[in-house]
Formats: C-alpha cells, sequence, structure tokens
C-alpha cells in the first residue's frame, strides 16, 4: 500500500511539472546593472511557448514572436521579434546563444542563466532547465524547427 502511494504522488509530480512546461532562461550582462538582459524560452508539452526578453536594471519586460527558422552565415538560427517590429537572430553555438539584429554585425554571448538556490539560499525553479544541456536541448527541439 505504501509503495503504491508512493508511486501514485511521484506520477502526480510529474505530471503536474510536465503540464507546467519548461523554459530556458539565458542572460548576458550582470543581473541589476543596466546592461543585462535576458531571454526566457518556454515550452509546454514539447511544443514552442511564450518568449520573453527582459532587460535592465529594473527588469523591463516584453513579449516576442517566434517568426521560424532562418540561417546566419550559414549557421541554424531562429528569428524573433519585438511588439514594436524589431528583429532578432537567435543562433545555438554548443550550450550558449549567439544573438544579433543584422545577419552581418557583430553578435552578443548569451550564456545558461540558472535559477535557484545558492548556497541553501532561495527558492528552486522547478520549470527551469536544470543545465546549460538541457537548456538548450529544449531551444534546439522546440524553437529549431
Amino acid at each position: 500500500m505504501k509503495a503504491l502511494l508512493i508511486s501514485t504522488l511521484l506520477l502526480c509530480s510529474a505530471t503536474l511539472a510536465h503540464a507546467q512546461g519548461k523554459v530556458a532562461n539565458y542572460s548576458y550582462g550582470k543581473p541589476g546593472t543596466a546592461s543585462y538582459e535576458h531571454f526566457s524560452f518556454w515550452t509546454q508539452d514539447g511544443q514552442r511557448g511564450e518568449l520573453s526578453y527582459t532587460y535592465g536594471k529594473d527588469r523591463k519586460e516584453s513579449k516576442l514572436t517566434y517568426l521560424g527558422p532562418d540561417k546566419v552565415n550559414g549557421k541554424p538560427a531562429f528569428k524573433v521579434q519585438f511588439p514594436n517590429k524589431h528583429i532578432l537572430y537567435i543562433i545555438p553555438s554548443g550550450t550558449t546563444l549567439r544573438v544579433t539584429d543584422n545577419k552581418l554585425a557583430a553578435q552578443k554571448t548569451y550564456r545558461w542563466e540558472y535559477e535557484g538556490p545558492v548556497n541553501g539560499i532561495g527558492t528552486f525553479c522547478q520549470p527551469c532547465a536544470e543545465d546549460e544541456k538541457k537548456a538548450m536541448q529544449l531551444v534546439q527541439s522546440a524553437y529549431m524547427k
């Protein structure tokens, strides 16, 4: 009976986490500064979900629209668009994302951003990708097609 209860609880917990989706977070710059930038790539049941861009010291947020796959200098990429119609190209590279607004311009490198407890202080982020490899897998599987 006890094993059945534990098994049921684990199944319910996994189902709830799956229903809530997963997110891969990437950032550039230091949080709390004017130069900070952050992307959140959400998935729901393995499909693309909400995209957001947060920036600056006050963490102003913009929702982005996915525009589909593309190529930048022969490398696979995808495009996103801001509400003001500005377009960014996002190029997965190893475990990082290179981002540019012009296929010929310099690219910024965004790294996976850990969101969770540090030295036992803080809250665990249930939907967040656990590490840089899982974050990239999430982006590759949902946004590169």
